[in-house]
């Protein structure tokens, strides 16, 4: 683990995550609507420049994560640990893409399946929303 959030820090980076999981969303719908006209035989949108166009963009928004020391898991949907450390252990403060806030926590060996509630009360710098239920 290179870099260490307090859950304070991940939260605040919250509004710049989400900025950016929208347009990896977007992106996303781009290269699949590309690919399914390959698909049908069919010349996409803009041509094979602009599906090679809109791959560099896609790759330079989830670069945006690791150059923050922010873990990209998964791009559909779009999963992202926050390295931490709670009560002495290491772990990953998790987000997924349509998330408010950032609630949830696991283990490093343990992954998403492992999610538990981010512990409460919570520290007053962190930018706290109340916690919610995950349901993905």
């Amino acid at each position: 683990m290179d870099r260490c959030f307090t859950l304070g820090e991940a939260r605040a980076l919250l509004p710049d995550v989400r900025e950016r999981a929208a347009t990896i969303v977007r992106l996303r719908a781009d290269l699949a609507d590309a690919q399914a006209a390959l698909r049908r035989g069919q010349e996409p949108t803009g041509g094979l420049p602009e599906v090679k166009a809109v791959q560099a963009n896609l790759q330079e928004a989830v670069d945006w994560f690791g150059a923050h020391g922010i873990q990209v898991k998964g791009i559909a949907p779009l999963i992202i640990d926050f390295p931490s450390e709670l009560a002495g252990d290491r772990v990953l403060l998790c987000w997924l893409e349509g998330e408010t806030a950032l609630d949830w926590y696991h283990g490093v060996e343990v992954g998403f399946t492992g999610g538990r509630p981010c512990p409460t009360p919570p520290d007053p710098s962190s930018h706290d929303a109340p916690p919610v239920v995950r349901s993905g």
